[in-house]
């Protein structure tokens, strides 16, 4: 059989998923194009073609700017966080000790619950009235009066990191923890013999081992913090004082809140974009971390 009818019959077997990949995928992406051209409302007028003026707003706008930069913090402690978390726990799960079988299970469920249980359990706890973390603080003398954690723009948006990096720090220790299955065990033996110490063997001889997965959870992860937009919609909104709005939620007030569909296009675009070259970005670091690896 020949190579060109190989490479046909290729084409004809996908042909039914790329029809259905364009119209799911393609088409809505083509529309979103044509309204971030015009001043379109949701519901009432198509809308005139008005250039690249939505995008010279929205770019200009101040609350692009701190909506981006309150994004930028959001996805750069929580990921940060999380990375740190996760490999400590993955170093503790892959020692050998009674439980450890349990506190694996266990250690999934943070990540396995659903993002809106997730935000609502911590919505309890930051709770200003009867929350578990103002009771805590209060019997031990740490604060003297219960506080709004959420409710106050210098302590929101940490709050929700806090929230976001236990939902997610899971996924990096357990990526972390089947990276060190593979690590031998008599090179670390001849480590430990050699005197290094536990930092040592860690940086030289384990570390690694865990650069190419932790390369992969660290751009997951990163894209996933950059376009968060449920933990923070459950939790505040947005608020207060749109101090922890992230580019999600500003997309979805200007194309729905206020009904700019236009604006509200050329904003996703505008995120999309950046999205797309941080993964750009983090693929190409990909390939020379696993390229100097290999």
């Amino acid at each position: 059989m020949s190579g060109t009818w190989m490479t046909t019959r290729a084409w004809l077997l996908m042909l039914p998923l790329l029809m259905i990949m364009v119209a799911v995928i393609g088409w809505p992406l083509v529309d979103t194009v044509r309204l971030s051209f015009t001043d379109a409302q949701l519901v009432g007028t198509a809308g005139n073609y008005v250039g690249f003026d939505n995008y010279t707003k929205m770019l200009t706008s101040s609350n692009f700017t701190r909506t981006l930069s309150t994004t930028t913090w959001f996805a750069v402690i929580s990921v940060a966080a999380e990375m740190v978390i996760g490999v400590l726990a993955a170093l503790l799960l892959n020692q050998e000790f009674r439980g450890r079988a349990v506190l694996r299970g266990l250690m999934i469920l943070p990540w396995a619950l659903p993002t809106v249980v997730n935000a609502t359990l911590w919505r309890l706890i930051y709770n200003p009235e009867y929350g578990a973390l103002n009771a805590a603080l209060t019997q031990l003398r740490i604060i003297d009066d219960y506080r709004s954690w959420l409710g106050e723009p210098g302590t929101a948006l940490a709050a929700l990191i806090v929230a976001d990096c236990w939902k997610n720090f899971p996924l990096v220790a357990l990526i972390a923890l089947a990276a060190l299955q593979a690590v031998p065990r008599d090179i670390t033996a001849a480590a430990l013999v050699d005197g290094a110490g536990p930092f040592n063997r860690f940086r030289f001889v384990i570390l690694p081992y865990l650069a190419g997965p932790l390369m992969v959870a660290l751009v997951l992860r990163t894209i996933e913090a950059f376009k968060v937009f449920d933990i923070i919609w459950v939790m505040t909104r947005g608020g207060p004082a749109n101090s922890t709005r992230s580019l999600s939620i500003l997309v979805y007030q200007e194309a729905f809140s206020f009904q700019r569909a236009g604006s509200g296009a050329s904003l996703a675009l505008i995120v999309t974009l950046l999205v797309t070259v941080l993964a750009v970005a983090y693929a190409t670091l990909v390939k020379k971390t696993a390229g100097s690896a290999a």
